[in-house]
């Protein structure tokens, strides 16, 4: 049993502050309580963090009273962007591409930012790579929130009228993780339920050569990635010593993969109707502690640049 103590860089861990106005992310219409104790179908609220629309008053019979639609504190129930809205607009080219997927074409999904770093599940295969990527929802913390009543032109009946909880200038925070372990190795296995895809002998190679080429087109600093393929990948630390099948990403490979998410993080923008965000700063930590997401606790004490090599979780063994 191959035992070493795994050092070196185990996440790249970032914080991420976002800046924009208005709302991009919906929740849709909200039950409410309008003029006169009427309950109202006709407020658009956004998606707020904890908000729930009941008051917490009852009637004898177990009836519990709606809210009004200015009932709000954006301080405890502060406005956010959802981490699967972030993730869509991040892969926005790719976001429907997993729908084209099928057994004859996987590799080429494989080898592509949404095979990489987004993952994917094929539900006619059960084929998945789990994303190595971790989002926290992107939180508002200026609290600008404002009711706003519209009304229909030419309509003056009471049904013409609807209402929205809007939002003016708004600045997020949210953080984020890359896996080092998740992102450098590629299961080609059925042994633990996790093949990205079914391969055929002699078909690993081939994959693994697409995935080498695609590191290497969207390398901008003339390194030396390698995507590497083996029939028996163990996990360090395993008692059996039970390998997979599988492809495993050189230093230089995972080091190019970061930069372009993290490229992606940064150039990251939503437009919605007359709503927009963009993001402002990513602040980076190359993290080899055992502390996860440190960045979060104090920020002084994490790492800008990598100051080790990627730690490496698998390591070939003849079978």
């Amino acid at each position: 049993m191959k035992a070493e103590k795994i050092t070196g860089i185990r996440s790249v861990d970032f914080k991420i502050i976002a800046k924009g106005h208005g709302v991009v992310n919906w929740n849709g219409p909200t039950t409410l309580v309008g003029d006169g104790g009427k309950t109202v179908d006709n407020h658009t609220m956004p998606k707020l963090r904890g908000y729930t629309n009941l008051s917490g008053k009852e009637k004898d019979t177990g009836y519990k009273y709606k809210k009004e639609a200015t009932d709000l504190d954006f301080k405890k129930n502060p406005l956010y962007i959802s981490q699967n809205c972030v993730r869509h607009h991040l892969f926005r080219e790719q976001a429907f591409d997993v729908h084209y997927a099928s057994e004859k074409n996987i590799k080429n999904l494989i080898a592509s930012m949404t095979g990489l770093v987004r993952g994917y599940v094929v539900p006619a295969s059960q084929n998945k790579r789990t994303s190595p990527l971790l989002l926290e929802d992107f939180v508002d913390q200026l609290g600008n929130g404002n009711f706003e009543q519209f009304g229909q032109a030419g309509v003056r009946d009471s049904s013409s009228f609807f209402s929205k909880t809007t939002f003016g200038d708004t600045e997020y925070i949210s953080y984020g993780s890359v896996s080092v372990e998740q992102l450098e190795f590629i299961s080609l296995d059925k042994k633990f339920d996790r093949a990205s895809m079914s391969i055929k002998t002699g078909e690993g190679e081939e994959v693994a050569q697409l995935v080498e080429k695609y590191i290497v087109s969207i390398d901008e600093k003339n390194r030396s990635p390698k995507a590497i393929f083996h029939e028996n990948y163990v996990r360090n630390g395993t008692i059996f010593e039970e390998g997979e099948v599988g492809i495993l990403l050189n230093s230089d490979a995972i080091d190019v993969l970061i930069d372009a998410t993290l490229s992606k993080l940064k150039e990251l923008t939503i437009r919605q109707a007359k709503s927009y965000m963009y993001v402002d700063e990513v602040i980076v930590d190359y993290n080899d502690s055992s502390k996860m997401m440190r960045i979060k606790e104090d920020e002084s004490s994490i790492s800008n640049m990598p100051k080790s090599p990627y730690a490496s979780y698998f390591y070939e063994k003849e079978k």
